[in-house]
């Protein structure tokens, strides 16, 4: 499994969020929510789109409970937080090192890709998750549930 290892500077989203589960995952109503009102956002800095998930401290990738509440974000990059629409609201990510992957296929079959990174990759590297936000950049070469579709994966890291 090909990664880059990067140490990225802050990111400044504007979006929508909402509190889910993999059970209950409201993924397709919150960017059905969020994508009409896209253009509205102010000082984008470019077309890609942000998907952000931010676990709770005691989230476990390795004894995975489905059932355990995250906080999940559509949104875009902006130059700065002036100007935010109703109903939307203001993401800072932090700056540091990140595992950078580059997911190739429909949305919908990524478990078994992000399985493989936090199974096999994880634990053979010199590093652990750090509790920053994970998130995906969906860029031009993104096409929803399309095969050919891609997205970069970003996870959050520190050194053992």
């Amino acid at each position: 499994m090909d990664s880059v290892i990067k140490d990225l500077g802050p990111q400044m989203l504007v979006g929508k969020f909402l509190e889910m589960n993999f059970v209950q995952n409201n993924t397709v109503a919150l960017w059905r929510s969020f994508m009409p009102l896209k253009n509205s956002i102010a000082n984008q800095k470019t077309e890609v789109l942000f998907s952000v998930e931010i676990y709770p401290v005691n989230f476990s990738f390795t004894e995975f409970n489905p059932t355990i509440n995250f906080i999940k974000w559509a949104a875009v990059e902006v130059n700065n937080f002036e100007d935010i629409p109703d109903g939307m609201s203001k993401l800072l990510i932090p700056g540091g090192l990140y595992a950078e992957f580059v997911y190739k296929g429909p949305a919908n079959q990524a478990g078994d890709f992000y399985r493989k990174i936090f199974m096999d990759w994880l634990p053979s590297s010199i590093y652990v998750i750090d509790s920053k936000p994970h998130f995906a950049v969906m860029g031009s070469k993104y096409k929803h549930n399309d095969p050919d579709s891609e997205e970069n994966i970003y996870i959050p890291l520190r050194l053992r």
